[in-house]
């Protein structure tokens, strides 16, 4: 007959009915108890508040008790956008006349308080520049008379005193007669452009010195008998002088063109 082997190891105690249960269970058990009963009270408003915001909890926002779901509100479509408003341009405003305000016035010093005006300064009279004297000398001139004639013309001039009054006087003798004159039938038969170049006065001898010009005469022999008389004629009238002696170019030559002599002085009474 075989020995069994005694075991040894201890069974596990079996847990009596009457064992209490931990405490800190009883309080887990009680806290999810009241958060449940929590939830269950105020689904209503957690779910209101879950919408408003949002949030999506699968067991929170599902159908409501009788089993119908709530409308999800539909979004509002979006507003399209605004025109920019068109503004349009306005007349300025009238301006209206505004009253100008008058400036005080100035209140007027008593009479005694207002110095006098004090006189202009004169002023100082012009200057009158003296008038340059002159002297009324005797030019002679030629005149053609209707037979055609020539004849002696003597005008009256009035020459500033100078220095060298007879070279003044011979000089307006060359520059020919003037508008009044010419309206006279006054003419000068001298050759344009003579010039004088130098006068000289020895004794009663006056030197008088031509240029070419005064060679050539278009008139012929009585155009160069007119034009030394109007020399002779015009430098004799001056009380120191009896006779002219005609050089040309500062050299004594017999005869101006055909015929009239003047290789020596010539005087009134020779022509």
């Amino acid at each position: 007959m075989a020995l069994r082997k005694k075991d040894n190891r201890k069974k596990p105690a079996k847990s009596s009915p009457g064992r209490k249960i931990p405490l800190a269970v009883l309080f887990w058990i009680a806290f999810f108890i009241m958060i449940a009963g929590f939830f269950f009270i105020k689904q209503e408003t957690i779910r209101e508040n879950l919408r408003q915001n949002n949030i999506e909890i699968p067991f929170l926002t599902g159908p409501l008790e009788n089993g119908e779901a709530e409308p999800e509100e539909e979004a509002p479509p979006p507003e399209p956008p605004e025109a920019p408003a068109v503004q349009t341009p306005q007349p300025p405003p009238e301006k209206k006349d505004e009253p100008v305000p008058s400036k005080p016035e100035k209140p007027v010093p008593p009479a005694e308080n207002i110095p006098a005006a004090k006189p202009a300064p004169a002023r100082p009279a012009p200057v009158q520049q003296p008038q340059a004297a002159v002297r009324e000398r005797t030019i002679y001139f030629t005149h053609v008379d209707n037979d055609g004639a020539i004849l002696r013309s003597s005008v009256v001039r009035k020459i500033p005193v100078s220095d060298s009054p007879m070279l003044d006087t011979l000089k307006a003798l060359l520059s020919g007669p003037n508008a009044e004159e010419k309206r006279r039938g006054i003419v000068s038969l001298v050759p344009e452009g003579s010039r004088i170049l130098n006068l000289t006065v020895q004794g009663s001898t006056a030197y008088i010195s031509f240029n070419d010009e005064f060679l050539f005469n278009t008139y012929g022999v009585e155009g160069y008998a007119a034009q030394l008389r109007q020399i002779v004629w015009t430098a004799t009238e001056f009380s120191n002088v009896k006779d002219v002696q005609i050089l040309i170019e500062g050299r004594r030559i017999d005869y101006l063109g055909e015929g009239i002599w003047i290789g020596s002085p010539v005087g009134r009474d020779n022509l």
